[in-house]
């Protein structure tokens, strides 16, 4: 798929977003138990998108036959990968949280083989290695040796749950079935799409807050406190509904491969989102992991 500017923009807006919804996550964790705050995200998200999407309500029918890819989408890229990362971000160090979500290409090339039947090009691998390295390059802080002291602990495992599930999200996005192929698929627009996307995935969301309340000894969410509703309403309308519609679009465009390294765009915004937060100013590495992970970015995308 050839790289337009528009192309670019549709995926490099999500990681945006993504890496202010990695730091406000963080900045959540004491205030908002973890899947309460995944649920009330998408709760929210839902109650946005109901004016906009209520339309494919009226086709029960529609949806009940289409109902098993439905709950799939909203299971896998609602309620896993969203609940395991902010689920990471209390049980896991940021450096392993970031390392496990840099991953993502080696991940959308795995499952795009295993589970699709695409066998991966010498140009993908190559942008893999180039986007990982520069991935690497803002976690280890210009230090590459750091890498092999870091310490894995069992909360690392939700970040790998939440690459593979939102890879394999990713990929139903672009290989649906036949259902939701034309000349059969209905014609939901994508509000009604990611409507019905999040209302499937609230009932695993809504399952997993509700045993967090039974079984974890969580302190009450802090509703006085106005950071903590101004921290609702951007990861519910930012990395949700805005990220997710040009994931969306993007993914559609040019396939899960290539969206998957604009995906390692991430750690390189959090970073610089966080050192504009505490006044720390840009270093050298962050410039050459830019280029790096650019440059996996149109290799892996450039035409023969």
């Amino acid at each position: 798929m050839h790289l337009t500017p528009r192309l670019a923009l549709l995926l490099t807006v999500p990681p945006l977003l993504w890496a202010g919804n990695a730091i406000v996550g963080r900045m959540l964790v004491g205030s908002v138990p973890p899947l309460a705050l995944n649920f009330l995200r998408w709760a929210i998200a839902a109650a946005i998108l109901l004016p906009l999407g209520w339309r494919a309500l009226r086709e029960p029918h529609a949806i009940a036959a289409r109902w098993p890819y439905l709950l799939a989408l909203g299971v896998l890229g609602v309620g896993t990968y969203n609940a395991m990362q902010y689920l990471a971000l209390v049980t896991s160090t940021p450096i392993n949280v970031t390392l496990i979500a840099s991953s993502m290409p080696v991940w959308m090339l795995v499952v795009g083989a295993v589970g699709f039947g695409v066998r991966p090009g010498a140009r993908q691998a190559a942008g893999a290695a180039l986007s990982l390295t520069g991935a690497a390059l803002v976690i280890a802080r210009g230090d590459i040796g750091a890498l092999a002291r870091v310490q894995f602990v069992a909360g690392d495992l939700y970040m790998i749950v939440a690459a593979i599930a939102w890879a394999v999200y990713s990929w139903l996005l672009v290989r649906p079935p036949a259902s939701m192929r034309p000349p059969e698929r209905p014609a939901w627009n994508w509000a009604e799409f990611l409507l019905l996307q999040s209302l499937f995935g609230l009932l695993g969301a809504g399952a997993m807050a509700a045993g967090e309340a039974a079984l974890a000894d969580a302190a009450p969410i802090a509703w006085h406190d106005g950071r903590v509703l101004a921290a609702l309403a951007y990861v519910a309308i930012g990395p949700a509904i805005v990220a997710y519609r040009c994931w969306g679009l993007g993914v559609a465009a040019g396939g899960p491969t290539l969206a998957a390294f604009f995906s390692n765009l991430t750690p390189l915004l959090t970073a610089l989102l966080s050192a504009a937060l505490l006044g720390e100013p840009p270093r050298a590495y962050h410039a050459l992991a830019f280029a790096l992970i650019v440059g996996g970015i149109v290799v892996s995308s450039s035409r023969r």
